[in-house]
């Protein structure tokens, strides 16, 4: 019931990954006298889904603190209690994000090994998709949550970009193995020393991202979302200068007209739909957030994330990489916003 057109954009999208995942079994929660006639136009959805009636839904602007407190019976909620209870193995949501975070982490709980979970989310770059994490759960990191991202961020890029030594680095000022806060070289002397030691780079700067330097982008929460909105001003602003110089003048519309192949690739390859669904790893359960403005074909993307952590065994993977680290204490930290 989640995001901008639900639910006709989240039945949509699931009518396409019905198609791709035949094998896979949907559980949808939300107003099921609404739903229900709604789903028996996608067959193929409907012959893979099963309903689950939750009257309330959580609203884009409710607070995460409000969501907790008052949204029991919500579509969110309720879906989210399904993975804690294991009739579900993980929840594609394209709602309230915070609120989704916030649920998430107190409801289905992290893993045993992990101090704190993070948000990740694949990017292009100029070599290919890249993974990036955190993206904003946690604003403060020590240097054994940063350890913990990359372990995590490594496993994530094996089970679904399919990379089999997935190179990763730590986001810095610099890349000087001197450069940095305390934390970050802590960080990576871990990180040297570990068993996903060889395919460690060191630090990259914030050209490295869409470089493609490495595979996994590892920073805090506060640098990583300032850098993912930081990407997303400059792929519009790109976008709307691109507009502006083949419309000034009647030569430049021929111009378009010359280029409009190349330019269908470039808009092809930065399409947002498929990088859609960023992934808050670290949880008992996999949860992922739909962008809320997506599309039918975007939406699709998110689901097909979750069925690759869920078909490649992600969270044991993390539980086996964790286990071979020698990780040093958390420091205190003041306690996390929802």
């Amino acid at each position: 019931m989640g995001g901008d057109n639900a639910p006709d954009i989240v039945l949509d999208g699931l009518e396409l990954a019905a198609e791709r995942h035949p094998e896979a079994r949907f559980l949808l929660i939300g107003d099921e006298a609404r739903i229900g006639g709604m789903l028996a136009r996608r067959p193929k959805a409907a012959k893979l889904s099963s309903l689950r009636h939750a009257p309330d839904v959580i609203s884009s602007e409710m607070k995460p603190t409000a969501a907790l407190r008052q949204g029991r019976r919500s579509s969110m909620r309720v879906a989210i209690d399904s993975v804690a209870a294991g009739d579900a193995a993980g929840v594609v949501s394209a709602g309230n994000t915070g609120a989704l975070m916030a649920l998430a982490k107190i409801v289905i709980k992290t893993l045993p090994e992990i101090d704190r979970p993070a948000l990740a989310a694949i990017m292009p770059s100029a070599r290919g998709d890249v993974v990036m994490l955190d993206l904003g759960a946690n604003v403060q990191c020590d240097a054994r949550n940063l350890v913990e991202f990359a372990v995590m961020g490594e496993t994530f890029a094996r089970a679904v970009l399919g990379l089999s030594a997935p190179s990763y680095g730590l986001l810095n000022v610099g890349s000087e193995e001197l450069k940095g806060d305390e934390r970050v070289r802590a960080a990576a002397e871990v990180l040297k020393e570990s068993h996903i030691g060889a395919t460690f780079h060191g630090f990259v700067e914030g050209h490295d991202i869409t470089a493609g330097t490495v595979d996994v982008i590892v920073t805090d929460g506060f640098t990583g979302n300032i850098a993912l909105k930081t990407g997303e001003g400059a792929l519009k602003l790109m976008r709307d200068l691109l507009r502006q110089v083949f419309t000034s003048s009647v030569p430049a519309r021929l111009g378009y007209l010359l280029a409009r192949p190349a330019l269908d690739r470039l808009r092809e390859w930065m399409d947002p739909r498929r990088y859609n669904g960023a992934i808050l790893l670290g949880l008992n359960g996999v949860v992922v957030k739909s962008h809320g403005g997506t599309d039918a074909l975007g939406f699709a993307h998110a689901v097909d994330v979750a069925m690759d952590m869920v078909t490649h065994h992600f969270n044991d993977r993390i539980r086996e990489g964790l286990s071979r680290l020698s990780m040093p204490a958390a420091e205190p930290l003041a306690p996390a916003r929802p």
